[in-house]
């Protein structure tokens, strides 16, 4: 891995009040960029807590970030709505204004949304999501999404006069993205100073979904919840550093709790602690009682509440799970918002 320095920054998302780290959430400003990640070694400056979210904390108490190992994908997974034919727009550079005045805001995000669920049906369609990288206008279509959702969760009154604007689907889908990032964020305590932070890219997409399949036929527990868990907690792998609690792997596990709920594998393969994960959720209440499962898992209802809310947008429409899969890894520093990884 390479080291890097990021100038004023931190991982993913940040720190919650009772210790566990946040999730990677939002767009970037300020700083040198980072670059795409490469399971590179990225230098972020810090003060108080960072990073992702913590995760499966038990008798513990919190967690925080680190990856694992891949398994079998599975075959492309079809869209419910019909594929528009036409060609899409030019997708945004990274870095692209994000419209300020409502009505050019809501324009923009109903192009963007539309042209990335073009771009994820040709790319399921004709790509294979199980192998590889997302194509380019994928991660570029995913990540202005990203930010203009972020910009939204940062501006309520703008958010509100927004919502008027689109279409009430996407209104709707808007209102749910935007309140769980804000939850989240109200979580989040900025970092100054340095710390040292991993990030890699994630497993392929339906390589994921099949772990999370697996897992729900084992346990019972609805594939959407365990991927908005895993977006939640590492960016789905993205982040790499174990928090300053102890959590490890891509679903974030205290020692004691993995002892308990691991079933004897390894909390860095991504397959073991999804299904550890769906154990955990499975003897804490889900899928009968999902809040207090989530609430087990990660004792903050913003928490319970965002999870729920992005498990709602893929089971709505599956191509939000392959959107989810593009967001990046950001941090809040007191300099300013910074990406980790990405374009």
């Amino acid at each position: 891995m390479n080291d890097q320095q990021a100038g004023t920054a931190g991982p993913g998302y940040d720190h919650r009040p009772s210790g566990r780290a946040l999730p990677a959430w939002g767009d970037v400003s300020g700083g040198r960029r980072p670059g795409r990640a490469r399971g590179r070694l990225m230098v972020a400056p810090l003060v108080g807590l960072a990073v992702v979210l913590s995760g499966c904390t038990g008798a513990q108490g919190a967690a925080s970030p680190a990856p694992s190992q891949a398994a079998a994908a599975p075959g492309p997974e079809q869209s419910a709505t019909p594929r528009a034919k036409e060609p899409a727009r030019q997708a945004p550079a990274p870095d692209a204004e994000i419209p300020k005045d409502p009505s050019r805001l809501a324009r923009a995000l109903a192009a963007t949304t539309a042209d990335l669920r073009r771009a994820t049906d040709a790319w399921v369609r004709d790509g294979d999501p199980g192998k590889g990288e997302p194509p380019e206008p994928v991660v570029l279509l995913a990540l202005h999404q990203q930010r203009v959702y972020r910009y939204l969760a940062r501006n309520p009154t703008v958010a509100s006069r927004t919502y008027a604007k689109l279409p009430k689907a996407l209104a709707k889908e808007a209102k749910d993205n935007v309140t769980a990032a804000r939850g989240l964020l109200s979580l989040v305590r900025p970092i100054s100073g340095s710390a040292k932070f991993r990030v890699r890219p994630p497993k392929p997409a339906n390589v994921l979904l099949g772990h999370f399949r697996r897992a729900e036929r084992r346990f019972g527990v609805e594939w959407e919840v365990l991927a908005a868990v895993m977006f939640v907690e590492t960016k789905f792998g993205r982040v790499r550093s174990p928090s300053h609690t102890g959590a490890q792997g891509p679903m974030q596990f205290m020692p004691g709790t993995w002892a308990a709920y691991g079933m004897g594998g390894d909390v860095h393969d991504t397959g073991d602690a999804v299904l550890a994960a769906a154990n955990y959720l499975h003897a804490s209440g889900a899928p009968r009682d999902y809040r207090r499962a989530l609430f087990a898992y990660n004792h903050s209802q913003a928490y319970v509440d965002a999870v729920l809310l992005h498990a709602g947008q893929m089971k709505r429409d599956i191509r939000n799970y392959y959107a989810y899969y593009n967001w990046q890894v950001f941090v809040v520093t007191t300099r300013g918002d910074r990406r980790l990884t990405g374009p």
